[in-house]
C-alpha cells in the first residue's frame, strides 16, 4: 500500500501558483471576482493559501480581514474531497486570523450549498445570518453566477456561518490540526 503524501499548507507565491490560483477561481467561481454581501472582492485584493502534496497543488483558500475584528473566508477549494485539504486550509486561516488578533471566522455561502453547510457546521460554525435575495442582487453585479445550483436547487439566498476564535489554550485547536498546521504555514 502506498503511503499518501503529507499535506502542506504555505501562502501563495510564485508566478505557478498565481496561474493556478485564477484557473482555479475561473472553474469554481466563475473569473477572478467574488460578490459578497453585495461588496466586489478581486482575488488580487485577498490573502491566499495553497495546499500541496509533494509538488502537485491541491488546495487553496483566500480570505480577508473585515474592519469588526473578523476575518472573512472567500473561498476554500480542494481538488479532491474527504482527503482532509479543507479542513487543514480551514485551521490555516483560522490560525492566521487568530495571529491577526481577529475574534471570528465568518463566510457567506448560498442556499444551495448544503455540502458546505455541513462542512462547516462539522467545524464548530454556527448559522448567523439569512440574506434573502442576496444572490438575485448579485447576479446584476456578476451575471455568470448560476440560477440553479447543487442538487438541483434554485439559488436566491446567502447564509452566513460563523465561528469565535479562541485564544490559544484549551479548545484552541478544535480540528486537531491548528497549531501543527500553524508551525508549517510559512510566508
Amino acid at each position: 500500500m502506498a503511503e499518501q503524501a503529507e499535506v502542506q499548507i504555505s501562502f501563495a507565491k510564485g508566478v505557478e501558483e498565481e496561474r493556478w490560483l485564477r484557473a482555479l477561481w475561473r472553474s469554481e467561481w466563475g473569473g477572478d471576482r467574488m460578490v459578497s454581501r453585495g461588496h466586489v472582492y478581486h482575488l488580487d485584493d485577498l490573502q491566499s493559501i495553497v495546499a500541496r502534496t509533494g509538488k502537485q497543488l491541491v488546495g487553496a483558500a483566500t480570505y480577508r480581514f473585515d474592519g469588526d475584528a473578523g476575518c472573512e473566508l472567500m473561498s476554500i477549494n480542494a481538488t479532491n474531497q474527504g482527503g482532509g485539504v479543507g479542513t487543514k486550509l480551514l485551521s490555516a486561516v483560522e490560525a492566521q486570523a487568530r495571529d491577526a488578533g481577529r475574534t471570528r471566522v465568518w463566510l457567506i455561502t448560498s442556499n444551495d450549498n448544503v455540502d458546505a453547510l455541513r462542512f462547516y457546521q462539522r467545524r464548530g460554525y454556527r448559522l448567523a445570518a439569512l440574506y434573502p435575495g442576496a444572490i438575485d442582487h448579485a447576479r446584476s453585479i456578476k451575471p455568470a453566477i448560476p440560477l440553479v445550483g447543487d442538487h438541483g436547487i434554485a439559488i436566491h439566498d446567502e447564509i452566513e456561518l460563523a465561528k469565535a476564535l479562541v485564544e490559544s489554550g484549551a479548545g484552541a485547536s478544535q480540528s486537531g490540526v491548528g497549531s501543527e498546521l500553524l508551525s508549517r504555514l510559512v510566508p
